[in-house]
């Protein structure tokens, strides 16, 4: 159905704005007690989702392995001890644990930012947790020596086993650290004078050289990474202004098992236990043995809950985690092939989420490639489930909160009566029209919950596809028009429940200030 009579003025200005000539909109919000349609706009058709189809991938992944379920990663003693020596190898067995405790704070929670560090290299803005990458592999190695042994004669080995990384980008690893990337942050100085560089995790054989010069105030902030083949010498170049805050890049590492060897013989050093191989070089997977039966366990480390990285994964767009979800399903599954999380999908949308499956299309967890499409009634479908489990408070806060939280923490964020009463998740999928030489926003999706201001929740979707925009302003304003029509409906929610306010007023408050941020 194709209705705008219904949408109101506000909102359908904002639909027929030049950018959107060429584009589609589609819009569907619906009262879940009663199953009355609020709004809609064109329900059962198709749409590019961009991230909101880690709604689907995520829903899945916390009902099938369940929300208090925790990655146990255990390190095995493949030899004999001797005393306080080990004579043989220690074996990392990864389990797709996706921080390896490198985000966990005091209080057990999983720590982001706004705008993550894996798109550093994409969306300005990005930051770090404070959190040490390398606390998990730090816990192990102290389990290790307290286990009783000080010296290893032999070596240290990561088993890679759990599942073949799948042909997904980000591709998902057995064992991730950091993102199984190299954080790069550039502090300007005084003008003429080199930036000054910290970078972590520092792991060797890593290397990391800056050549980048600081400029006057107000000058370019134009920082480039370049890296050897095998990811381990990483060169900067380039201006940072004076005046600039911190710069993020980050650097792909490209041996994640390699990597993380050398980075568990350095913590193991850390801990005061000696490994007499070599460590830095290829990880010796071919001296793992077919079983650990019989063998003793060293150390094991113990992820936070799953809802912890399901709201990490829905908060900040995570794509490497959305991804590794399938991989998780598929291995609940006894399956070492990530795309047979697509089942576990199949399955618990037909017969726990009562949704017809082919409402949806994917053929990844994260919403980036062509195949991938939603509808709007499907989507709202899904959430409505949500509102019958027991985890229904539980999943809704971990989404993005408008104004708030994850990404949603970047609009709404002064002067916005919507603050605080919009739970959902944003998809955007944009690229560079060289034949009009202009931005082209496949994709500007939102879908979640509305608040109204007595605590009742309405599900609901907003999104356009096909629009144009002649600079990355005009993508900024794409962005906020679809945020301002979720703020419209939240408004009209409130005016429905008796609130006694005005329907809509003074959005225009809620749009970002310059610099502006491209939400993932």
């Amino acid at each position: 159905m194709d209705s705008q009579r219904d949408l109101g003025p506000d909102i359908t200005a904002i639909m027929n704005k030049p950018a959107y000539e060429h584009a589609q909109w589609g819009l569907l919000e619906i009262d879940p007690e009663s199953g009355r349609v609020i709004h809609s706009r064109y329900p059962d058709q198709f749409f590019m989702p961009g991230s909101t189809i880690k709604l689907i991938t995520i829903s899945s992944a916390w009902h099938a392995l369940g929300p208090d379920h925790r990655f146990t990663t255990p390190v095995n003693e493949l030899g004999h001890r001797n005393g306080s020596t080990l004579t043989g190898n220690l074996a990392l067995v990864a389990q797709g644990d996706l921080t390896m405790g490198g985000r966990t704070k005091p209080d057990g929670s999983v720590d982001f930012t706004p705008i993550d560090h894996t798109y550093a290299n994409d969306i300005p803005g990005a930051t770090l947790t404070p959190e040490d990458p390398l606390a998990g592999l730090d816990e192990i190695a102290h389990q290790v020596r307290d286990s009783g042994i000080t010296t290893v004669d032999g070596d240290v080995v990561i088993d890679p086993r759990l599942f073949t990384p799948p042909a997904l980008n980000p591709q998902p690893t057995p064992l991730i650290i950091n993102d199984n990337v190299i954080d790069l942050l550039t502090t300007p100085a005084s003008p003429g004078q080199p930036a000054q560089l910290s970078w972590r995790p520092q792991v060797a054989p890593y290397q990391v050289t800056s050549n980048v010069r600081t400029v006057e105030a107000g000058g370019t902030t134009d920082i480039q990474v370049t890296a050897s083949p095998d990811g381990t010498r990483i060169t900067l170049s380039g201006t940072i202004a004076a005046d600039a805050k911190p710069t993020l890049k980050i650097s792909q590492i490209q041996d994640p098992n390699a990597f993380g060897r050398t980075a568990l013989i350095e913590a193991l050093g850390r801990a005061g236990v000696t490994v007499t191989a070599p460590p830095t070089g290829p990880n010796p997977d071919g001296t793992l043995p077919a079983s650990y039966t019989g063998t003793p366990q060293a150390a094991a480390f113990v992820s936070p809950p799953y809802h912890e990285y399901a709201k990490l994964i829905l908060n900040v767009s995570h794509n490497l985690g959305a991804n590794l979800a399938l991989c998780n399903m598929a291995v609940s599954r006894g399956s070492k092939n990530c795309f047979d999380g697509f089942p576990v999908i199949h399955d618990f949308l037909t017969q726990t989420a009562n949704v017809d499956p082919t409402q949806f299309q994917m053929a990844d967890g994260r919403g980036d490639v062509p195949v991938d499409r939603v509808t709007p009634t499907g989507l709202n479908q899904l959430l409505a489930y949500w509102l019958r489990t027991p985890d229904a408070d539980a999943f809704r806060t971990s989404l993005p909160i408008l104004g708030v939280s994850g990404t949603g923490a970047l609009f709404c964020t002064t002067n916005c009566p919507a603050k605080g009463k919009v739970f959902a998740k944003p998809g955007t999928i944009i690229g560079f029209d060289q034949l009009n030489q202009q931005f082209a926003i496949n994709a500007q999706t939102y879908a979640g919950y509305l608040e109204a201001d007595d605590g009742h929740l309405y599900t609901f979707f907003v999104g356009v596809n096909g629009a144009a925009a002649p600079n990355i302003q005009g993508f900024f304003d794409v962005n906020d028009d679809v945020d301002e029509i979720a703020v419209i409906l939240q408004q009209e929610a409130c005016a429905e429940r008796g609130a006694g306010r005005p329907r809509h007023k003074a959005i225009t408050s809620a749009r970002r200030s310059l610099p502006r941020i491209v939400r993932p």
